[in-house]
């Protein structure tokens, strides 16, 4: 068959397009190039976010579901009066480990969580142990004791464990007495209980042991 000079351009063209018209329409069974990313195996089996009495919300994994070996991220928020509080952490498990002079050392400054300080942010001013504590974001050591801790409130709140702590940079510091536990916790958690519209606590729970530190506006 022979085509003339006008016509080989024109077919030329409609076999180009298609060629194009093909490669644009995926086959019935074909998978798309990207899809959404779900979310974690983490953050769907074996985190949970819920309410407490306190009003506080805690990121703690679920019981049946705690494989991890890890210290979990979590939060602990609240107010008191008109002041919101949040406390960051890290939260480690009981594990069948010996926790009070085994994992946590007697009388050396604590994290009192895991990796990087614990965090407190307040929005407002709060007072404990007698100080006002301007509005900002602090660090919550502690130095845990057989019959009595050491609470401590630092400028310094971005650091790793305790590495860079310095007595130097303390707003705050007062002993509270431990108290026992009917139930055991098994990852550690922080709540923040409201008592009235000027006092409160940052409790913090762990194994059997719990300390409330008191907090007034």
């Amino acid at each position: 068959m022979m085509y003339s000079k006008t016509t080989f351009p024109v077919l030329l063209t409609a076999l180009s397009l298609a060629f194009l018209s093909c490669e644009q329409k995926p086959a019935a069974n074909q998978v798309p190039a990207t899809v959404p990313q779900s979310q974690t195996a983490d953050s769907v089996t074996t985190t949970q976010a819920f309410p407490v009495d306190s009003g506080a919300v805690v990121i703690q994994v679920q019981p049946e579901a705690d494989t991890l070996k890890g210290s979990l991220k979590a939060v602990a928020t609240g107010k008191i009066g008109t002041t919101n509080l949040q406390v960051n952490y890290h939260s480690p498990a009981v594990r069948n480990r010996m926790i009070w002079g085994g994992l946590v050392a007697y009388d050396r400054v604590w994290v009192t969580g895991a990796h990087s300080a614990t965090s407190l942010q307040i929005d407002g001013p709060i007072t404990i142990g007698g100080v006002q504590i301007p509005a900002g974001k602090y660090a919550l050591f502690t130095i845990p004791g057989r019959d009595q801790w050491t609470v401590i409130i630092n400028k310094n709140w971005e650091q790793h464990l305790a590495d860079k702590y310095s007595e130097k940079e303390d707003l705050v510091r007062i002993s509270v007495k431990p108290t026992k536990t009917a139930q055991k916790q098994e990852r550690l958690r922080y709540e923040i209980t409201p008592e009235s519209d000027t006092k409160g606590s940052i409790d913090m729970t762990w194994e059997k042991v719990k300390i409330s530190v008191p907090v007034s506006l």
